[in-house]
């Protein structure tokens, strides 16, 4: 599977040697592409076994853990430079994943909205972002360089690109 064209659009605001943490990442589509531009990458997901290979890479840390297990939210205020989140929803975790944040960090969302239902799945209202749910999420906390909603590809998503930063700044000259 080839990574989220999202992602690709956003990842050129991320410098060498930046962390990165890649929640519930599957197969690592998107953490790979941050190891690719030099960037320290943490993988985590319930089940690391598709990202083993990178395992003995200095810039990869493979964390297996089952974020929905009760548990408290396992990482500290102002630990990543940029977390990029693709087809997962965990609404009991949002807030801490933005306290994660340095400020200056990145938020690179991309997940199933509303609507999806009729396209497959996920159905179950739980996995489903509401309208402007993102929006609403990093209101007054993060400021956002790019939001969309609507049909991809054969399905509903809702996804933002925002800067931990209460002032804009240029990004592109």
């Amino acid at each position: 599977m080839q990574p989220s064209d999202w992602v690709i659009r956003f990842a050129p605001l991320l410098s060498p040697n930046t962390s990165v943490l890649d929640l519930a990442c599957g197969a690592g589509r998107h953490g790979r592409v941050f190891l690719e531009r030099g960037c320290q990458v943490q993988f985590v997901d319930k089940d690391i076994a598709s990202v083993s290979d990178l395992d003995q890479l200095n810039t990869a840390i493979l964390t297996e853990m089952d974020l929905e297990d009760g548990r408290s939210w396992p990482f500290e205020a102002g630990a990543f430079d940029a977390i990029v989140v693709t087809n997962y929803l965990y609404r009991a975790h949002l807030s801490d994943l933005l306290d994660s944040l340095k400020p200056q960090g990145v938020l690179i969302y991309e997940t199933f909205a509303r609507g999806n239902e009729r396209f497959g799945r996920p159905k179950n209202p739980d996995f489903l972002l509401q309208e402007a749910e993102l929006l609403t999420l990093v209101q007054g906390r993060l400021s956002v360089i790019a939001f969309e909603q609507g049909i991809v590809e054969e399905k509903v998503v809702q996804r933002l690109c925002a800067i931990k930063d209460s002032v804009p700044r240029r990004l592109y000259p």
